[in-house]
């Protein structure tokens, strides 16, 4: 009786680490996401401070947040050459 108490508290210890990592790495990638979006609309901002009035989405922020300067010009790009 008493080794199965200790095995269900050692695999319910185990099933609670695990959860908690996978928590924690899913809240650390979206604060990341959060953080690489606000640095994206800030560059679309200053971009935009240059006269080319792109319209700034979550979208947007988030792929200039991701891939930077690069991203910022595909996005010009395809705003003022390929969509419109």
């Amino acid at each position: 009786m008493e080794s199965t108490i200790v095995m269900a508290f050692a695999v319910g210890l185990l099933a609670v680490c695990i959860i908690g990592k996978i928590v924690k790495l899913s809240i650390e990638t979206l604060l990341k996401f959060v953080s690489n979006s606000i640095i994206g609309a800030v560059m679309l901002f200053i971009v935009n401070l240059f006269g080319l009035n792109l319209n700034i989405t979550i979208w947007k922020a988030l792929f200039a947040g991701i891939f930077g300067i690069p991203g910022v010009i595909a996005i010009i790009v395809w705003e003022k050459f390929i969509a419109g």
